[in-house]
């Protein structure tokens, strides 16, 4: 049996929170740079030039990608093998999540009682946590800053099972058609397939964790990655909704089994700053 203190898990987590709200995944610079060359539309390719600059600056004077810095969701792995001690695990991540808002100076969004008087939390707290037991004895932490531009535009449909391929597809599109502008494209698209309405709904956000592009190792899935993502560019919104060949960079599908009466689809956009760092401990 390992033993972890929460001391490490709360440095952890704070270094993570800056980190992802500072630094762009090369993958997403990758395909930004990409979609650069892509693009046919000169409104659209000085967008994703500027989108590039950005990038480079907030890395070189550690500043925010983007003002608005997000709902920090976390993702844990948990090792069987591995017990915490310390303190509390929850309380551990909050308060990284504390610490690493405050020193980072980054903005906080979180407000309590968010249907009547919506006060500020102050610190972005509490993160929301997803935690999944796994063998062995490390304990992995993803930070994935969400912001609300593109967490906005979720959708879940309870799809039946006669609807098939097809009605997946028209979903999506009509998905990221309605979203328009709204979740500052370039994006990257996260599908959920299967399981339940919140099992689906996981899997849509936790597909915006893969490497951009990377397809789905199953041939089937990726086809529709590929089908549906040549699709979505034949929309016409392009970069920032201003028009353009590159509305999205990426779709992601994550597939989990379903009942034999339903079939859960979830759409989760990603604007182009798809920010998450992770470490393993």
């Amino acid at each position: 049996m390992r033993e972890i203190n929460t001391r490490e898990i709360t440095s952890t987590v704070a270094r993570l929170c800056q980190e992802a709200n500072f630094f762009l995944p090369e993958d997403v610079q990758n395909a930004l740079k990409q979609a650069w060359k892509k693009e046919e539309s000169p409104t659209g390719r000085s967008i994703l030039g500027k989108l590039l600059e950005n990038a480079s600056i907030a890395a070189d004077e550690k500043t925010p990608l983007c003002q608005d810095t997000g709902v920090a969701v976390i993702f844990i792995e948990l090792g069987q093998e591995v017990h915490i001690v310390g303190g509390n695990l929850i309380a551990a991540v909050n308060e990284g999540v504390r610490r690493g808002y405050e020193k980072g100076y980054l903005r906080k969004s979180m407000v309590n009682h968010p249907f009547s008087s919506r006060i500020n939390t102050g610190d972005n707290t509490p993160a929301v946590i997803h935690t999944e037991t796994v063998s062995g004895d490390h304990l992995k932490i993803t930070a994935l800053p969400k912001g609300a531009g593109s967490e906005n535009m979720t959708r879940l449909a309870m799809l039946t099972p006669a609807q098939g391929r097809q009605g997946i597809i028209d979903f999506v599109i009509e998905t990221v058609d309605k979203a328009g502008g709204n979740p500052c494209p370039p994006i990257i698209v996260g599908v959920g397939i299967g399981g339940t309405a919140e099992k689906t709904l996981l899997l849509a956000k936790k597909a915006l964790m893969r490497r951009v592009g990377e397809p789905s190792p199953d041939p089937e899935i990726a086809q529709l990655e590929k089908e549906l993502l040549e699709r979505i560019n034949n929309l016409g919104i392009g970069p920032q909704g201003l028009g353009g060949r590159i509305t999205a960079m990426a779709v992601q599908i994550e597939v989990f089994p379903s009942h034999i009466a339903s079939m859960p689809v979830a759409v989760n956009l990603q604007c182009h700053s798809a920010r998450h760092k992770e470490a393993v401990l």
